[in-house]
Parts: structure tokens; sequence; C-alpha cells
């Protein structure tokens, strides 16, 4: 690659992530991206003294910060007058129009998020600076960088100040907190803490994993010539920044409240949370001569939607079992208005959530609600405690079936097949095309059946009737005779196959295989001591497989007899270059990816599900996603399908990194 090649290639870079991020409009794939910018890298570590400071390698630091520096704002970051209802609203119109007669008033979404400065010299983001007081803030510049919505670089030749709400789309807040969950980390109370938290870290990476998004709002220190506010947001969008595309120019208080109303209307839709919109007067003239009181610009408001937090009381918890056996506090709060919706019932999500917030009975409690978000509480007025609150106690049974529950800390679940709240869950997962792979047997047919009362647990299929399925709406002699002689091809399976429909929590096809080739079919016969000498078996996984054992050993002997599963005779690969191996397969193929997985594990590997350090190889193919940014982090070899393809089984060569030249024996390919 040249020096004009690399320069290309940072500039289609940029085209790839503005379309990308800004856009929402992709023009490539994620595998095209990754190529190019590979090279990119290549050519940097070679010629670091040409490296371009707007280089997408640029915007992820590889140090964490000790601490975040102070910093200036070039000219004042304001705080908002807030208005709440249409009186409201008319005195703050009248106020201006009244000294300055026909005025236009630019009005736009207020994003609920983290206030971010942006300093650009020369075209060049130099500085990031938090709100911080509106005079002094901190300086996350590099964190800034990792943002693929702020350009590095933006078609201005003087200084200037762009700034903007960092926010979090709504979907990847659920993602975080999922994350959060399963690590056994506190979650956030909303994406505004969520976006202000991510911001905020000393560690440029997880900036980066965050998804944060930057929409832009205004305009600070600058010599922009634009005479209108809403020329110089057009000009800002120019520059390749996010357009919140529903702005509107308004004339009168009347028509800002029918545009207040639209935006209410739509909020829902929008991927980030809104929590209002803001008001201020187009003409940069008349919003100088307004000017300043000692906290608000007299030019500029933000009309607020009604709250979605209210104060309440929890009067009781109650435990629900979901379908994969989970079982969920749900608290039960004196009724509440929230938008014109009477919210009684609020998500607790967890028992370590519970104690983390130390939620009690009697507590007076913050409950938020955001569209059609389940209500939660997010905070506990311990101020308000008189002594007669109750402690929320950990149940140890299930309240549906009275089993003996799970307890993982985070998660309680309930292990019964047969408990009435988990049984169409646990057939519809048996018979699913990963475990005994039932054709015919979905989910609407399986709710039917247990409905009628024919199936009440995963046994009772077995026993299925051409009289009883003939009883059934939908149900005619031909697919009732195709659902019987599927159900009875089940019989007979892989030994693994047995173990994986059970639906054992943490036990999955890689860990059910593992199993089948220790103990065979009795596997429920095996101690803690040789379940945890298994390699990948855990203190979490052996807890689990005995508890269910312990709960289900009838059920488990019953499905036994039925089924007959079969231990397969294991032959010993040849020697190749997977075998031994730990590989993950992750994006889309040419070919389905259980066609490779089966072919890897006849070769003798062992096909894992998540990357990790002990992992050998990562083969992937389009839209490879996180998988592959792990194995890029952790060093681990990359394999595209076309190389995959091109090893031989039989190989003296091992494959080395992506792009290596091995020379092909026999394709694993036909």
């Amino acid at each position: 690659m040249t020096q004009t090649d690399y320069k290309n290639a940072v500039e289609q870079l940029k085209k790839y992530s503005y379309h990308y991020y800004v856009l929402d409009d992709p023009i490539t794939t994620d595998e095209e991206y990754d190529i190019l910018y590979h090279k990119v890298v290549a050519y940097e570590a070679q010629n670091s003294s040409h490296i371009l400071a707007d280089s997408p390698t640029q915007r992820v630091g590889d140090v964490p910060q000790d601490k975040f520096d102070k910093a200036h704002h070039l000219s004042r970051m304001w705080s908002l007058e807030d208005i709440f209802n249409r009186d409201e609203l008319e005195t703050w119109v009248n106020r201006i129009t009244k000294g300055y007669g026909d005025v236009r008033f630019y009005c736009e979404p207020k994003f609920d998020g983290a206030s971010l400065n942006l300093i650009y010299d020369n075209g060049v983001l130099v500085q990031a600076i938090t709100r911080g007081d509106g005079t002094l803030g901190e300086d996350v510049t590099q964190n800034a960088k990792t943002i693929q919505s702020i350009p590095l670089s933006i078609d201005y030749s003087g200084r200037i100040e762009i700034r903007g709400e960092v926010v979090i789309f709504k979907e990847d807040f659920e993602k975080i907190n999922e994350d959060r969950l399963r690590a056994g980390e506190s979650l956030f109370a909303n994406p505004r803490n969520a976006a202000a938290g991510s911001l905020r870290q000393l560690d440029t990476r997880i900036t980066a994993s965050r998804r944060l998004v930057f929409m832009p709002y205004g305009i600070g220190d600058n010599t922009l010539e634009l005479k209108n506010l809403s020329e110089r947001m057009e000009w800002v969008y120019g520059l390749g920044f996010r357009n919140p595309h529903m702005t509107h120019l308004c004339t009168s208080a009347e028509e800002i409240e029918t545009f207040y109303h639209e935006m209410r209307v739509e909020r829902d839709n929008f991927a980030m949370l809104l929590d209002g919109m803001v008001i201020k007067v187009d003409a940069i003239a008349v919003q100088d001569e307004l000017g300043y009181t000692v906290k608000n610009p007299r030019w500029a408001a933000a009309y607020k939607f009604p709250a979605i937090e209210k104060l309440t009381t929890l009067r009781e918890v109650i435990m629900q079992v979901g379908r994969s056996g989970v079982v969920t506090p749900v608290a039960i709060v004196e009724p509440v208005d929230i938008e014109g919706v009477s919210v009684e019932r609020s998500t607790l999500h967890n028992f370590d959530e519970i104690e983390r917030k130390d939620i009690r009975i009697g507590d007076k409690v913050i409950i938020l609600r955001s569209g059609d978000v389940i209500p939660k509480i997010v905070k506990v007025i311990a101020s308000e405690r008189d002594g007669s609150e109750q402690v929320i106690s950990r149940p140890k049974h299930c309240p549906v079936c009275g089993s003996e529950l799970l307890d993982e800390g985070a998660l309680i679940k309930c292990q019964n097949m047969g408990c009435e709240a988990r049984v169409v869950n646990s057939i519809i997962y048996f018979a699913s095309k990963a475990c005994l792979n039932i054709d015919g047997l979905g989910d609407k047919i399986v709710e039917a059946l247990h409905q009628s009362g024919m199936v009440k647990e995963v046994s009772d299929l077995f026993s299925l009737t051409m009289d009883q399925l003939l009883s059934l709406e939908g149900f005619k002699e031909k697919k009732s005779r195709n659902l019987l002689d599927a159900i009875s091809a089940a019989k007979g399976c892989d030994c693994w196959r047995f173990i994986n429909a059970l639906g054992i929590e943490h036990i999955g096809e890689v860990a059910s295989k593992t199993l089948c080739g220790a103990f065979g079919t009795s596997f429920d016969t095996a101690t803690r001591e040789e379940i945890l000498a298994l390699e990948g078996f855990g203190g979490e996984m052996v807890e689990s497989i005995l508890e269910f054992v312990r709960v289900n050993q009838e059920k488990i002997e019953r499905l036994r007899t039925i089924l007959n599963p079969i231990v397969p005779i294991k032959i010993e690969a040849a020697e190749n270059p997977f075998k031994g191996k730990s590989v993950v397969i992750t994006g889309s193929m040419s070919v389905p990816r259980d066609s490779i997985k089966a072919l890897l594990e006849e070769l003798g590997a062992k096909v894992a599900s998540s990357v990790s350090k002990k992992t050998d190889y990562v083969v992937y193919g389009e839209d490879a996603g996180s998988k592959y940014d792990k194995a890029v982090e952790l060093g681990v070899t990359l394999l595209t399908e076309g190389e995959f393809r091109n090893l031989t089984v039989l190989s003296d060569e091992a494959p080395t990194a992506q792009g290596s030249s091995v020379k092909p024996k026999y394709s694993l390919f036909d």
C-alpha cells in the first residue's frame, strides 16, 4: 500500500462509518470494512510518521487513563429554563415577542443523556469536555474519539465548539444491563446514567464497547456568519453529525404547542430517550440582545414532557416463575398515575438488585416508567423509614410447584421439568433442532397440546394417540400421522441430544457432548468430583447438574427408558490442524454453520460458543460482530471461510494468522 492508497483507504473507511453510524444506511459489509481496516493498521505499523489524525485507528487508545483532567470551555455551557404547561409556554413566548415582534422559534428534541462540548481547531477535534459547572468540566477527549458519530475532523478552518448530548440507544441500554446482570454487576438505573458513566470510563475500550451516540444541539464559540440557528444546525449536520430529523420552525405559542404534542406522540419511536422539547429563538441577533440571566439564556427553554418518575409505596412482593424457570420478584405498589397510566406493579429484576438497593416492603420508592418499558424502582427513600419495613427474603422453594430452587445469586431458578410455569417452554426446547429435532412440533402445537391436557410433561408426548390429535382443531389424519412418526423417530437419539434436551441450566450442546463422552447416558449417577474433573466444567455448572438430577430423577429415568439414547462409538481423528483445538465459528457462511461445526468435530476439534484465551482459532464469515472483536483483542488466530476451506485435513502445517499461505493437500469441503 502506498501513502496515496493509505489516504484513500482512510477516506473510504470514514465514508463507511458515516453511512453506518450517522445515516443508519450501511454501504458495505462488516467483512469488507474489517479487511480495509486491517490494511490501514498494517500500513500504519510500518509508517508511524504517516498516521493521519482522523484515521479510524486513532479512535481507541490502549492504555487506561489514571484520571480526567479539568478543562475550561471556550464559552459557557448554560442550563435551560424549564416549562411544564401551556400557560408557562405562552408567558415565555409573550415575554420575547413583546419586545421583538414576530419571532421564529427553532424547536428540536431534548435528548436525555450527558452534555458534551467538542472543540475543533482548523478542522481537527482537539478537545472534548463534559458540561461540569458550565465553565469548567472534565477532559474526556480520548473517550469522545471512540464515539463513531463524532467526526475526528470537519471542514472548518477556524476554532469552533460543537455541543450536543451523548446518549445510548434504548436497545443497547437493555443489552448493557443484561451483560452487567450476567456479570453480577449493579444495573444502570436509566440510559442517561449509562451514557454518563460510559463517557467517564478511564479505559477507552470500555467506552468504545458501549455504542454511545452524539446528538448535536448547538454551537458555542465560533466565527460563523450564518444569521439563524436553523441555518447553523443544518451546517452542522452537513459536517457529518447526526440529524435528529424532527426539528421545526414555529412562529407562535400555538404552533409550538402543536409540535410539542406531535413530538410527545413520537417519543417512543425514537431510538433514544427524550425528556422534552427545546425551544430557541432562531435569529442569532435576537439571541444576543436577549442575553442571559445568572443561570439561563433568555432566548431558550426546555418544554418538559410529563414526569415519568413518581413517588409511591412498596406494599408487597410476589414471585413470578417464567417459562424458563427463572423466579422474578415483582413489586406491588400503591397505584400511581404516570402519563395517564395507573401503575400498580414494578419489576425488581432479581434478588441481588433488591439487596444492592436495600429495597424493603413498606419503603417509599421512586418508580420509573418510559413508554412501553416495564415500570421499575430506581431509588429507595431510606430517610422516610419508620422501622416497620420488612426485609425481602430470598425464596427457597418454587411458588408454583414447591420444588427446591437453584440459587445462583443474581438468578434463582426452578429446574422441575414438570413445573406448570415452565412445562410448555421445556417441551418446546426438548423438540427443538438442537435437541430431539422433532419436526412439526412447533410452539403453537405444544401450547395446544398442553392446554388440552394431553401433554402435561415431556414424557406425555410419547403416549399421544391418533384419536387424541384428531380431536384438536386443525389436525387431519396426515398431519397427525406425520407428527406421531416424528415423535417416534426421536427414539434411539444420540446420547448428547438426550442430555441437551433436558434443558439443564448452563448445560448446552458442548457440555452435553462432554458429559455423554465421560458417562454415557448415566450422567445422573456421576459424583460432584467426577463432573468437576471434566474440562470446561466449573462449580456453577456442577451445582446446576446436581440440583437438576435431585429434582428430576424420576423424569430422567422415565425419558431414558422411552428414548433409549445411543452412545456413539468414538473414532479417533487423524492428525490435522484442528485436532484437539478449540474453535469458535461466527458470522454468516456460504454453507450452514452446523455443517462446519460437524466437520470440525469429526476432525477432533472442540467447537466452543464463546471466545476466550483458550480459543485456538475463530472461523468467521460476514457480520462476525463481537466474537471477531474479542479474538482480535486476545490475539486469537482468525480464519476467513475461504482460508478455512483451503486448509487441509492432513496438512503438516498448522494455520498461522489471517492472510497466511498454506499449501493444501486435501480440501475440507467437496
